[in-house]
């Protein structure tokens, strides 16, 4: 399965969660249904962000992209989730993402600096994890540090599929997070390979669905 393949599941799982959290009532089959296949979506993209930490030319154009679509989204997904231009209080899916990535290159600098001194090497990682953490809880981003804190499990694992799937059941925190996990099923069949090169599908299909699913709120 494809970097390509993998988005594809992520955007969907997205999509049917975001339809839910919009339009169907809470406390309803529909949308506990809609949100458990809305599991799979951070996960997927957290793995995607560490493969893409190794296979990317530039990882300061990376970042660089990440930041400005978390900008670009963030009135989207204030609007859709919270029917306000600004709201504040919680942060789209892109500042995660960025913060995850940031801190899996620092951990990388580290590792690289200091590999003859493993103790450093694990206190000064320790001390980034948490810094990182911190910021995220701070902005208030989405999934907040347990989304560092997967991102970073997912660099220290990197294909150790079980103990990416524990981590990501301790990570859960509730029974309907803990669905993630089934995430592994996807990422297990991961062949490395690009696929499809759509490089901006993702980036450009995040703010583009959040601002259709607010038009579409207003209508009916």
């Amino acid at each position: 399965m494809s970097t390509f393949a993998l988005k594809l599941i992520a955007i969907t799982s997205m999509l049917i969660d975001h339809v839910a959290a919009v339009f169907i009532p809470a406390n309803s089959w529909p949308y506990l249904i809609c949100r458990l296949i809305g599991r799979l979506a951070f996960p997927i993209y957290a793995f995607l962000i560490v493969e893409g930490f190794y296979h990317t030319r530039n990882i300061k154009k990376y970042l660089l992209r990440l930041g400005i679509f978390a900008l670009i989204s963030e009135v989207p997904f204030d609007l859709a989730f919270y029917n306000k231009w600004f709201y504040g209080k919680h942060q789209n899916i892109f500042f995660t993402l960025f913060l995850g990535l940031l801190t899996i290159y620092l951990i990388n600098m580290a590792e690289n600096k200091y590999k003859e001194k493993m103790l450093v090497v694990n206190l000064v990682n320790t001390a980034i994890t948490l810094a990182s953490c911190f910021l995220a809880v701070l902005l208030k981003t989405d999934y907040k540090f347990t989304g560092i804190l997967l991102i970073v499990a997912f660099y220290l694992f990197r294909g150790n599929k079980l103990m990416s799937a524990i981590t990501m059941v301790i990570l859960s925190g509730n029974i309907i997070q803990a669905f993630s996990a089934l995430s592994i099923i996807p990422i297990s069949f991961y062949n490395g390979k690009k696929g499809r090169n759509i490089k901006y599908l993702f980036y450009v299909f995040y703010p583009a669905h959040l601002i259709i699913l607010y038009l579409i709120h207003l209508i009916v």
